[in-house]
């Protein structure tokens, strides 16, 4: 399979839109293009399993490369393994609930579903790139489209949402040029290649001082602690489906970023600063669920839930055992799906009762019936119940944890535990305050959800029920990917 496609497809879509002069036009290119995606992605899903199946067990599949900058040896390398499938098809997912979301979009629509599109584009190319250069590049196309679509269509205040959102992470991806740039001149290499510096050993000293900028330069983006706090502004003030990407495809990179190049390249400098990784990660994971007992708005109870599950996918990095790797990349795809599902909800609700003040809502259930269940649904996938994806992935990455057997992974684990109870609380309550009790009456003839909500959210619980109900596909598909890392972090350890 052409990897290429996934990049031309989102970028020959965007050009359209910007042809398109109808509105009417514009919204449906931008849902063919992203169900043209959504179709890729799982013909892309099927080819990879099928070319593993048939006994390919090479690291990347469909690799291509062109040289690009001889000078610096940098190359257009693209290929993927189970981890980058897994986070295509996140993308794809979230990208065409995203569309249908923004289907009554009338502000300068044109505009907006290009920069929805441009989004897409930045994650499927950071996903499948194989040169550090390249994924840098697709990881800096995704930022001035979010600090547009907040500044332009957010809401509340917007500008400063904007504003610091694109400082945070422009400062996060000057950490990671410099971490690159470290690595590039620290190896005897002298290369971008992914591939090439991870089977190169790297001087323990320039592990040393790259690791902590890659992975904190990557750990803003998915909200490490101290390093978090855009993530509540950010989301209170974009549109809905800019909330969508940002939780569900853009904070996932960061993640990516911190298990795919940080540790695997730099397995020494991931063991010497483990310990620090996983106390960050437990207080983020506390720190955000109790933080979100506090807040009284939908958008921040989401988006401080965001911080709190977030940590558990740096957590199970930090743990740097197979099982908890697997479940980080499992909480990946399973938060991308149940955080943009979430906020599709909040849109829905916030363009009845034009209000996210869960204690100024209460009976939708009753005029709301559809909305408010997939509410439901969601709200249950968030706190962990069996079933649902929030359970598995998170699951793994305990079980992952409590392998280690010494006093302070236990306890990092235990405490890590401890913060179910106060999500089951924080969203229980939400749930009850905005579902049950009697309806106002200025709510009485509001309409539940409309053909293309309906649709979106159909296709997000799908994903969730897939990963709740039968794991073991995603299970089998990321497993061996985080083996080889494994690998190489068991070899620092004997001494190899």
């Amino acid at each position: 399979m052409n990897l290429t496609l996934l990049i031309l497809l989102p970028l020959v879509t965007a050009v359209l839109i910007l042809l398109m002069r109808n509105a009417a036009q514009v919204k449906w290119i931008a849902l063919i293009g992203a169900a043209a995606q959504f179709v890729l992605a799982f013909a892309l899903l099927f080819a990879f399993r099928s070319e593993r199946l048939g006994g390919n067990e090479v690291q990347m599949l469909f690799e291509l490369q062109y040289t690009w900058f001889p000078a610096w040896h940098i190359s257009f390398h693209l290929g993927v393994d189970g981890i980058s499938v897994a986070m295509i098809l996140l993308t794809s997912f979230v990208v065409i609930a995203g569309v249908l979301v923004s289907w009554n979009v009338t502000k300068m629509s044109k505009e907006f579903y290009f920069l929805l599109i441009l989004l897409s584009l930045g994650a499927y190319g950071f996903f499948i790139s194989l040169d550090l250069f390249i994924l840098f590049f697709f990881l800096e196309i995704a930022v001035i489209p979010k600090y547009l679509l907040i500044g332009i269509w957010g809401s509340g205040k917007k500008e400063y949402a904007a504003n610091k959102l694109a400082l945070m992470l422009m400062g996060g991806s000057a950490l990671v040029l410099v971490g690159l740039l470290g690595v590039y001149f620290g190896s005897h290499e002298k290369t971008f290649d992914l591939l090439t510096l991870a089977n190169a050993h790297i001087p323990v000293e320039v592990q040393k001082i790259c690791f902590p900028l890659l992975f904190v330069g990557f750990g803003v983006f998915t909200a490490l602690f101290p390093f978090h706090t855009w993530v509540p502004d950010g989301h209170s003030s974009a549109p809905t489906a800019g909330s969508m990407f940002l939780a569900g495809i853009s904070m996932k990179l960061g993640g990516y970023g911190c298990l795919r190049v940080a540790t695997y390249i730099m397995p020494d400098g991931a063991k010497e600063y483990a310990n620090i990784v996983i106390v960050l990660s437990t207080i983020a994971i506390l720190y955000g669920a109790f933080a979100t007992m506090m807040q009284k708005d939908l958008k921040y109870i989401n988006a401080y839930s965001s911080v709190s599950h977030c940590g558990f996918v740096l957590l199970g990095i930090g743990m740097l055992t197979k099982t908890a790797m697997t479940g980080a990349v499992m909480q990946m795809v399973s938060h991308g799906l149940m955080t943009a599902l979430f906020f599709a909800v909040i849109g829905m609700i916030y363009e009845r009762t034009h209000t996210r003040q869960v204690n100024e809502m209460g009976g939708l259930l009753k005029v709301m019936p559809f909305i408010t269940t997939v509410l439901f649904i969601v709200g249950l996938c968030s706190l962990g119940l069996p079933g649902l994806s929030g359970f598995v992935a998170e699951m793994t990455v305990f079980m992952g944890s409590w392998q280690n057997p010494d006093t302070f992974h236990r306890i990092a684990t235990i405490a890590a535990c401890m913060s179910i109870v106060v999500t089951a609380v924080y969203i229980l309550r939400a749930i009850g305050q905005t579902a049950m009790g009697p309806l106002k009456e200025s709510y009485g003839n509001l309409s539940d959800a409309k053909w293309n909500e309906k649709l979106a959210a159909i296709i997000l619980i799908a994903g969730i029920l897939a990963i709740g109900i039968a794991p073991f596909w995603l299970n089998d598909l990321i497993s061996p990917a985080t083996e080889i890392i494994m690998k190489k972090l068991q070899a620092v350890h004997s001494g190899l």
